[in-house]
């Protein structure tokens, strides 16, 4: 099997064999002008590391410079990025405003996270309900995440080598239970074999 992912004008390859791999490799040279073949390392913000085990995919480096992008880096780490009261969240609660383009750009960053940490999702989700008039105690959920990363930097996606490639997925959903809007909060987590892969 031979996967092949285009992004633009870059071109990720795997393959269950090293001779599929060259195969296309010489392919692509033949039709046009390639300037580096390598293992891949990092790509799109993502880090990949590969051993004889499997691979290890993950945003360490983009976590520190989230932290220190946003005056996170004194802040006391905790082991949890998600506290009962997220869940009761109002859109206008009394609390003082707070700046809508630095709180959009807080969850935006933490989106993009989300693709190698999924186990954020739910929370940033929760936050981004309230891009259009934010206030501080959304804020304070955000800083939340931010100071669960500053304690999680090393979490990594991992999937390990010569694993099933059995698709299973799982769906959960409530029905009108954002207090806000009466909203159903749903979700979907994918495994491709025993690796969370969305």
């Amino acid at each position: 099997m031979l996967i092949v992912q285009v992004y633009v004008d870059d071109i990720i390859l795997g393959a269950t064999h090293n001779d599929l791999c060259d195969d296309f490799s010489k392919l692509m040279r033949s039709e046009f002008e390639i300037r580096k073949m390598c293992e891949l390392n990092f790509f799109l913000g993502s880090q990949i590391k590969q051993t004889s085990n499997g691979i290890m995919i993950h945003q360490q480096k983009y976590v520190k410079q989230l932290i220190k992008r946003f005056g996170m880096k004194l802040a006391k780490p905790i082991d949890s990025h998600i506290s009962p009261s997220l869940t009761r969240l109002v859109m206008d609660d009394g609390s003082p405003s707070v700046e809508e383009k630095s709180y959009r750009g807080m969850i935006g960053s933490l989106l993009y996270l989300a693709a190698s940490r999924p186990n954020i999702v739910l929370s940033v989700g929760l936050c981004a309900r309230f891009q259009s008039k934010p206030k501080e105690t959304h804020l304070k959920a955000i800083k939340r995440i931010l100071r669960y990363l500053k304690h999680t930097p090393d979490l990594t996606l991992w999937c390990p080598r010569g694993c099933n490639f059995d698709l299973i997925g799982y769906a959960d959903a409530d029905y009108a239970g954002f207090l806000v809007d009466r909203k159903s909060t749903t979700g979907m987590t994918h495994f491709l074999g025993p690796c969370l892969v969305s």
